[in-house]
């Protein structure tokens, strides 16, 4: 018949302060790697979004020889799926457009966006704030 020890099995209370020590230090660590990398996903998603927005705008002016009066055009006549979602302020409506005071063409009376930029006044990680990228 086996006795048993008068000493308990388990952890003791210095092992367990060391693990969780350890795992503190870890977390300090890689929590910072992970913000960073997840605002540079953003201003990547942000970029792209941009890049594409304008694009439709310009085809848009082009085809019609006037710019589109609100981005929700550009959805309509299908140069764009669906107006993309604000990596920065996660709303598709708090896009910034900028009105062109510039006639594209004679016959044109009504000044349309001829450029948009993220809603958010944070800055971004090249020092520029998101509304003026």
């Amino acid at each position: 018949m086996r006795r048993r020890s008068t000493q308990s099995e388990g952890f003791t209370l210095v092992e367990l302060m060391i693990v969780m020590s350890i795992i503190g230090i870890l977390m300090m660590l890689a929590v910072p790697s992970y913000v960073t990398a997840i605002k540079h996903a953003r201003e990547a998603v942000l970029k792209e979004d941009l890049h594409t927005m304008r694009a439709a705008i310009e085809s848009y002016t082009m085809d019609k020889q006037k710019g589109p009066q609100s981005l929700d055009d550009l959805v309509q006549s299908g140069y764009l799926r669906q107006i993309p979602e604000d990596p920065m302020t996660h709303s598709s409506d708090t896009w910034v457009t900028d009105q062109s005071q510039d006639m594209y063409s004679l016959d044109e009376t009504d000044p349309g966006i001829d450029d948009v930029h993220s809603g958010s006044d944070e800055t971004g990680s090249n020092g520029q704030a998101y509304n003026t990228w």
